[in-house]
């Protein structure tokens, strides 16, 4: 299967769980389309520095707009990625809305994800908190208006059961059940 790296975080994380359940063995699949959704001229500043550089009121519309995406990367910035060999032959944008970050991973869902579902195989994602409110948005059908104010707890698997349609007939955090 095609191999494109993850930021390391995700699959430090999803070495923990399957060395926890016994199954190092499965066979892993990583790719860039679940990176976490990239903050262009944001990336690299913890929040109290965005808000002094550019307002609290400001910081607010960028990190919980749908479709508004933070000023882009700097060309030359140490946060780009376009040179690193990892992401060869890939368009990596310089900024991205929560829009924009779904667009992202809805492909990867219906190219890789949905395909071994409905072969019945279970799948584990390990990935970062927007895009994996992509794919809860997706799959609990939430609506654009609604989806920036769903926090996803770092830490917390979330499970899902879903029918033979793949529509969701539950949804739960682990730690619940």
């Amino acid at each position: 299967s095609q191999s494109r790296p993850i930021a390391s975080s995700a699959i430090k994380t999803l070495n923990i769980a399957l060395e926890a359940m016994g199954r190092l063995w499965l066979p892993v699949e990583k790719d860039w389309r679940l990176n976490e959704r990239h903050y262009g001229g944001l990336t690299g500043l913890d929040k109290a520095e965005t808000a002094a550089k550019h307002g609290d009121a400001q910081v607010h519309i960028w990190r919980r707009s749908f479709d508004f995406p933070p000023p882009v990367l700097e060309d030359g910035s140490e946060f780009d990625l376009s040179k690193d060999r990892r992401y060869d032959g890939i368009a990596i944008p310089q900024t991205e809305s929560l829009k924009d970050t779904i667009a992202r991973v809805l492909p990867y869902w219906d190219a890789r994800i949905a395909p071994a579902l409905k072969d019945g195989r279970r799948v584990l994602i390990s990935a970062h908190g927007n895009s994996l409110r992509a794919l809860v948005k997706h799959l609990s059908n939430i609506p654009d208006d609604e989806i920036t104010s769903l926090e996803i707890p770092t830490g917390q698997p979330i499970v899902y059961e879903l029918d033979a349609d793949l529509n969701a007939t539950d949804r739960y955090y682990l730690s619940e059940r």
